[in-house]
């Protein structure tokens, strides 16, 4: 009975394994192939029309990329939009949970119905265009910060991990001096370093994907995203190339190169923050 038990358990563990193989083929895949496809010459696109590793390697996309004045000008802005949009989330972020987690806090549950309700709710697009318009943040970056900054989902489990650190723990700090700011700074943070790794890597992640918003928001051409360029490199708008440059002119290799050089942010900086994943949600269970 146990050898029979024993078998079935090998073959689930088979199967399972298998499946999961079969899952991480179909998503390197792509992935292997926009980056091969990147350093491809122009050629290699004519003569094949699937290929994993070219047969010349090429780098005149990325050269083209780099000696782009527009393509620089887009990473620079995305750049600049998620750097100062992820300081702005975590702010607020942080300090609203930090002040909903309080018990003594004076209106407390009403405020923290507001949050969970505008998670479930919402307005809508036009309403809100309205209201940036009517804000005077058109065209400006502080559409896309101010919008969305702060998260309601990572507000409520952020929210749950400062209402679990235990209240001795405070008390004691209280005694020994620490006013709010310095409970928070001394105390509260240290304790959520994981939960502000993994927040901060969501919304790093967010920002730096942004599309639609720099889309409905900015008008000006300069302030767009990179992300906006990259739909352009990919519809293959050909106002965008430097007619001087036939080689490329016409090259796929191009919005793949734009492509890897876009996700490769993302792709450096994941590991550092994984293995705060699952600790920091675990540790900002929701508690009211």
């Amino acid at each position: 009975m146990g050898k029979i038990k024993l078998n079935e358990d090998r073959v689930f563990s088979l199967i399972v394994y298998l499946l999961l193989t079969i899952v991480t083929i179909l998503v390197a895949l792509p992935l292997i192939y926009v980056l091969g496809g990147s350093f491809a010459p122009r050629s290699e696109f004519i003569t094949r029309n699937f290929f994993i590793i070219p047969r010349e390697i090429s780098f005149d996309a990325y050269i083209y990329l780099f000696n782009s004045k527009e393509f620089l000008n887009a990473l620079k802005n995305s750049i600049v939009i998620t750097g100062v949009g992820v300081f702005i989330n975590m702010l607020l972020t942080t300090l609203m949970a930090y002040g909903l987690s309080k018990q003594w806090l004076p209106g407390r549950r009403v405020l923290n119905f507001m949050v969970l309700f505008t998670m479930l709710f919402s307005g809508g697009m036009i309403p809100l265009y309205i209201i940036v318009n009517n804000l005077g943040l058109l065209d400006s970056y502080w559409s896309l910060w101010l919008v969305g900054a702060v998260s309601p989902f990572y507000l409520i489990v952020m929210r749950g991990l400062f209402g679990n650190i235990p209240h001795e723990l405070e008390e004691a700090a209280r005694i020994d001096g620490c006013g709010e700011w310095r409970l928070l700074f001394s105390v509260s943070l240290p304790l959520a370093k994981p939960a502000l790794a993994t927040f901060t890597i969501f919304y790093i992640v967010e920002h730096w994907n942004s599309y639609f918003d720099a889309i409905l928001y900015l008008h000006d051409e300069n302030k767009m995203p990179l992300q906006v360029l990259l739909r352009r490199l990919i519809i293959m708008e050909e106002e965008f190339f430097d007619p001087n440059i036939a080689d490329i002119l016409f090259s796929q290799a191009v919005p793949l190169a734009a492509i890897i050089i876009t996700i490769a942010p993302l792709i450096i900086i994941f590991p550092f923050f994984q293995k705060y994943f699952n600790k920091g949600f675990l540790l900002g269970s929701v508690k009211d």
